[in-house]
């Protein structure tokens, strides 16, 4: 993945496909961020610093070097949606409900793990359309059981109510070189993002970068971000999520091309100059990128990060993705070594360092 700082200190070298998969299979449910924390530590060795803030907020960072450096931030959320226990029944089985905005068409018989005193893997079981006397309902998520396989007891002792269940961590590419698995919205732009930083040798550094693995996104808009972006006060940012990538059947106005490049958003709540000097080095330096329009919100942390103290100028970036809040979502890795590539080029340009530190 790197030829790079991390290498040359000697830590292990992942390929980009392979950090994403690293990271988006960590546990990472909203509320449950910090979860695997050592994990995230080993496979994020190579920043100069790195810190968890009191909300849980995870900050890396590369230092510059420069006296008085620009303060550049990217934010990339790192919670995943989920469920939680709300019932230990008879037989083995749990009742959850949803964190997040889980799609409900495709929990039937996905594999899940519950993170209790012991991690279990289990099922998601659902009633047979012999039995459930209308095939064309869609049961909701806290309609289904899942099935653990345990006595009721036994299970009794593992779990408690409120445990958290996350998707199965499996990955696999198919053709044309897309990726498919759980999690990769948002840990796979955090992995890009990270991959990016950790090959930029210091000096060519714009300014101290701040990348924050930004926690709460999924259930609260503020998120963790407003709290991180208050506590660092950035000169400038770029906020990186998951984008709707198109598929058959879907509105191509709502949505971006998958294999084209990182989207760029177009909306009331980003900053206009850097948005249009973001695209500039974009084309400048041959990265394939495409507008996404976004009139009132861009539906990430820039809606709250950008309202932070006295405001801070935000671009917002989007990497396309497909079944985005299921177990099986998909990117392309085109569109991942293009966004890899921008972050590159956004923290080390001189001209967007000049025009925003103040």
């Amino acid at each position: 993945m790197f030829d790079s700082r991390a290498a040359k200190k000697g830590y292990k070298i992942l390929e980009l496909k392979q950090f994403i998969c690293a990271l988006a299979e960590l546990m990472s449910i909203t509320g449950y961020e910090g979860y695997d924390k050592e994990r995230l530590t080993a496979l994020m060795q190579g920043f100069d610093e790195n810190y968890t803030d009191a909300v849980g907020n995870r900050v890396f960072v590369r230092r510059s070097g420069k006296e008085r450096a620009p303060k550049i931030l990217v934010d990339t959320h790192f919670d995943e949606i989920g469920m939680l226990v709300t019932d230990i029944k008879e037989g083995g089985f749990l009742t959850v409900t949803s964190v997040g905005g889980l799609d409900a068409r495709t929990l039937s018989s996905a594999r899940v793990r519950v993170y209790g005193k012991e991690v279990i893997d289990a099922v998601v079981s659902s009633t047979p359309p012999h039995l459930s006397g209308d095939e064309k309902k869609l049961p909701r998520p806290e309609e289904l059981l899942i099935d653990t396989g345990y006595p009721t007891e036994e299970l009794r002792e593992l779990v408690r109510i409120g445990t958290p269940v996350g998707f199965y961590p499996m990955y696999r590419t198919l053709a044309g070189g897309r990726l498919a698995g759980k999690g990769l919205d948002n840990k796979a732009c955090a992995a890009i993002a990270a991959a990016a930083l950790l090959e930029i040798p210091s000096a060519q550094l714009a300014g101290d970068v701040y990348l924050l693995l930004s926690v709460h996104e999924e259930t609260d808009r503020i998120g963790g971000t407003a709290v991180g972006g208050f506590a660092l006060m950035p000169d400038y940012a770029m906020v990186i999520d998951v984008n709707l990538g198109y598929m058959s059947g879907a509105e191509r106005r709502e949505c971006v091309e998958m294999g084209k490049g990182p989207s760029i958003a177009r909306s009331a709540i980003v900053d206009r100059r850097l948005t249009a000097l973001t695209e500039a080095l974009a084309t400048r330096e041959n990265i394939p990128w495409q507008i996404a329009v976004e009139p009132k919100s861009t539906g990430t942390n820039t809606e709250a990060l950008h309202l932070v103290g006295a405001g801070i100028s935000v671009v917002d970036v989007g990497l396309p993705l497909t079944a985005m809040h299921t177990y099986q979502e998909v990117l392309d890795m085109k569109d991942a070594e293009a966004l890899k590539s921008l972050v590159t080029a956004f923290v080390t340009d001189r001209e967007i360092a000049e025009v925003f530190a103040v």
